[in-house]
């Protein structure tokens, strides 16, 4: 594999948001949510305009700090030596949210079987599991326009997306955004484990009992403190990393 950026040559900043997306994508990888060397997940460099993404041909058990891609919003690459390219395609959906979502460091996308389900039906995400209220407090949806290429889209799926931290892309799939990497994988975290029960309910052919609309209502204050900031994704977050280490620490390479 050829070799990525040297960490002598990059701010220490930089460095450690590498680390962080790696392990991203190593966690993804080992949870079974990976679709070949399909789907992204992108981040934005702590006080920069610029974006790491993983390179285009790797699976997710192959990327590692030093191969993620430095890119630009337009998904142009910033290191002209870089012997790696970047799916441009891939990048449109995560372009488009990072133009207008600055509050988000990362944008997570995946092709998951219940994500995908959950997403093609007429009602989308039902409120039947404690993973889904948090989901739910702050759900969108967009609909499907078939490969998502056309720089058109973008204007839709911003829209669509509004202040969303989840949504499910009709027919597609999943996305989560998060202030930090750790807060974007504990959304997809709970999105997924949500669309898995809602299935696993639905495969039983009995009738399921729904959380009331006033319960849903209220959970959005305490999804905030639960899955994300402090008391969430940051402090789940470096047990995450540590799985990471355990199983193959070649990703902060």
């Amino acid at each position: 594999m050829p070799a990525g950026v040297n960490k002598a040559d990059i701010s220490e900043l930089e460095w450690q948001t590498r680390v962080d997306l790696a392990a991203c994508y190593r966690l993804v990888a080992m949870h079974g949510w990976d679709d070949l060397i399909y789907t992204h997940i992108s981040a934005r460099i702590p006080n920069t305009d610029h974006y790491l993404i993983n390179a285009f041909g790797l699976a997710f058990d192959e990327i590692t700090a030093s191969n993620l891609v430095k890119i630009d919003i337009d998904g142009n690459i910033l290191d002209p030596n870089s012997p790696f390219e970047i799916n441009p395609a891939g990048f449109t959906i995560h372009s488009a949210i990072h133009q207008v979502r600055h509050d988000a460091m990362c944008v997570l996308h995946l092709h998951t079987n219940e994500t995908i389900a959950v997403a093609s039906l007429e009602e989308g995400l039902l409120p039947l599991s404690q993973y889904a209220m948090f989901a739910l407090a702050s759900m969108s949806y967009h609909d499907y326009e078939g490969l998502a290429v056309n720089q058109d889209e973008k204007l839709r799926l911003q829209q669509d997306l509004g202040n969303s931290n989840f949504m499910l892309l009709r027919n597609h799939g999943g996305l989560t955004l998060g202030k930090t990497i750790g807060d974007a994988f504990m959304h997809m975290y709970d999105l997924t484990r949500a669309c898995q029960v809602q299935l696993q309910i639905m495969s039983t052919g009995m009738k399921p009992v729904l959380v009331e609309q006033a319960i849903v209502d209220g959970i959005k204050a305490q999804a905030n403190i639960v899955h994300t900031g402090l008391t969430g994704g940051q402090k789940s977050w470096p047990a995450m990393v540590r799985k990471a280490y355990r199983h193959d620490p070649s990703f902060a390479e």
